[in-house]
């Protein structure tokens, strides 16, 4: 069992290296430690389609799910970058979303319980198997996004949604000469209620099969009537076009798990302004083809480059990540080579981060240093031993998001307000 197996490295304060699909086990910082696959700890443990609610064991792929579900007419409305054969315990460990999250929310909003194996191999529930579930703390989101820094995510259970009778993908260029702002313009009085709206760089477009330009997407859904309205509301941007039905699944097999992967978040009115910035710093720094795509209702691009061993394309890499994003902004760095991780700040190295990680993982094995924690083999020892614990009492959800470095709650209290946590799936 994963508890023995996690009880048993706790005692000795033998590293393990959580790994599920591994197709992104690139991401962030060099951890090293022994495997622990929780692939094969995988299924549906309860699927209740009248109350639009599923539990699954975390070694279960995000294709399983879709399959299982989709002969219900439902689905679970997260579309995160990366290979589809991910897991769901990635998914919710990394808190990875796509363009959908600007309607159905993101990963916290979709979870509604977990069960999480401890540092210790402690097997601990958070939340419930229904909608309506009242809980003293918000553990949940707790673990959403610490990236199994906390606990090892055992078993999730999600929240569903029925699909559309008509699922659409429009394709969107308009004239190159014109400045994005009066482009789009007419996306802020049309009456639309996309499920996605993207805008796709050249670079990028061309990568998914579509004309090398600058193109915007924008995914339809309802019935008949409901998406030809709104696809009359957009002739007015230019040239639409329907697009082939897995666009948004190419889009989110475009950004590879071998490249540099970063998000830069700021205020959804700024997003053409961190646009224009991130193109021009990839430039000024000779990182040449970035592929950008941004989600025009959170305010985000993400920006994704080749790494190649045998040629360098950054010669700063302090001056690279300081300067990649506009001044305001936040960028949540996913994957960069090892030699520039030194140049990026840890987001758990705030007090409150630490006492957490002492009190779930006090013998600190659980992917150390995949966040780039200040936690030393001597300081694991000493939290084995209880000198730097901290009660759960009182450490509800709202505190942990009133703490920027909180890991897996919202760590983004310094960032927009719909600035996203999504990061690649494991």
């Amino acid at each position: 069992m994963l508890s023995d197996r996690i009880r048993a490295a706790h005692d000795s304060r033998t590293p393990l290296r959580i790994m599920g699909a591994r197709t992104w086990l690139a991401a962030m910082r060099p951890c090293d430690g022994d495997r622990l696959d929780v692939s094969t700890h995988a299924g549906i443990v309860e699927y209740v389609p009248g109350d639009l609610t599923i539990t699954v064991r975390a070694g279960t792929s995000m294709r399983d799910i879709a399959a299982v579900t989709g002969a219900e007419g439902q689905w679970l409305a997260l579309d995160p970058f990366g290979d589809p054969a991910g897991t769901i315990g990635a998914t919710v460990a990394t808190a990875s979303d796509g363009p959908l999250a600007s309607t159905f929310g993101r990963v916290r909003d979709l979870v509604l319980g977990l069960e999480v194996i401890t540092g210790g191999g402690e097997v601990t529930r958070a939340g419930g198997r229904v909608v309506k579930n009242v809980a003293g703390f918000d553990l949940v989101r707790l673990h959403v996004g610490a990236w199994g820094t906390l606990g090892v995510i055992s078993e999730i259970s999600l929240r569903l949604h029925a699909r559309p009778e008509v699922d659409e993908t429009l394709c969107i260029t308009g004239d190159p000469r014109q400045a994005l702002e009066a482009w789009l313009a007419p996306l802020a009085t049309a009456a639309l209620a996309p499920y996605a709206v993207e805008l796709l760089n050249a670079p990028l477009a061309h990568a998914i099969g579509l004309e090398a330009r600058t193109t915007l997407l924008v995914r339809l859904a309802g019935n008949e009537d409901r998406v030809r309205a709104q696809r009359e509301a957009l002739a007015s941007l230019g040239d639409v076009r329907v697009a082939p039905p897995d666009t948004f699944a190419r889009l989110a097999r475009a950004l590879p798990s071998d490249a540099l992967t970063a998000r830069v978040s700021h205020e959804r009115t700024r997003v053409f302004d961190t646009w224009r910035h991130v193109a021009a710093a990839c430039a000024r720094h000779q990182a040449w083809q970035p592929r950008l795509c941004a989600s025009l209702a959170r305010g985000l691009v993400r920006v994704s480059l080749p790494l190649d061993a045998d040629a360098p394309m950054v010669s700063d890499w302090g001056a690279f990540t300081r300067t990649l994003a506009p001044p305001g902004a936040h960028t949540a760095w996913q994957q960069l080579p090892a030699e520039a991780w030194p140049h990026v700040a840890s987001p758990v190295a705030d007090t409150l981060s630490q006492r957490l990680r002492a009190t779930l993982d006090p013998a600190h094995i659980l992917n150390r240093g995949l966040l780039g924690e200040p936690m030393s083999d001597d300081l694991a020892a000493n939290a084995v031993h209880g000198d730097d614990r901290v009660a759960m009492n009182g450490v509800s959800g709202a505190d942990h998001r009133a703490t920027p470095g909180a890991p897996g709650v919202d760590r983004d209290a310094t960032r927009p307000p719909d600035a996203p946590s999504t990061t690649p799936t494991a």
